[in-house]
Formats: structure tokens, C-alpha cells, sequence
């Protein structure tokens, strides 16, 4: 199975734009491949609009162990 950790800010077209592009594109397991947002964005409203854009996971940076 294949993740995709994706940044959410990134130049042209952000994370949460290209989740939505995967989700709903016609490629092989684009509805199941699980998203995971990794993003210094660590609020209660940043969590709920990666959620909402398709993603699986919202992990914020720096993640420690």
C-alpha cells in the first residue's frame, strides 16, 4: 500500500488543493491511498480543513518521537 505524507503549504498548488485533486481523479487507488498532512499548522481549524480536503491524517511539525 502506498502513503503520500503531504506538505500542505507548497508553491502553485497547495496541499490541500492537490488532495482534492487525488481524491478525485481517475487514478488507480486514488480513493484509498491514504493522505497524511505534515504541517507546522497545528490548529483545531487547520486539522478540520485537511479532514475535510480528503486527507486521512494531520500530523504537525516538528513530530517527535
Amino acid at each position: 500500500m502506498d502513503i503520500i505524507l503531504m506538505d500542505v503549504r507548497m508553491p502553485v498548488m497547495d496541499g490541500l488543493e492537490a488532495a482534492r485533486y487525488i481524491r478525485w481523479s481517475n487514478k488507480e487507488n486514488a480513493r484509498d491511498s491514504p493522505i497524511i498532512a505534515m504541517t507546522a499548522n497545528a490548529f483545531t481549524e487547520d486539522r478540520r480543513r485537511v479532514l475535510e480536503a480528503g486527507m486521512n491524517e494531520h500530523l504537525a511539525k516538528p513530530l517527535e518521537s
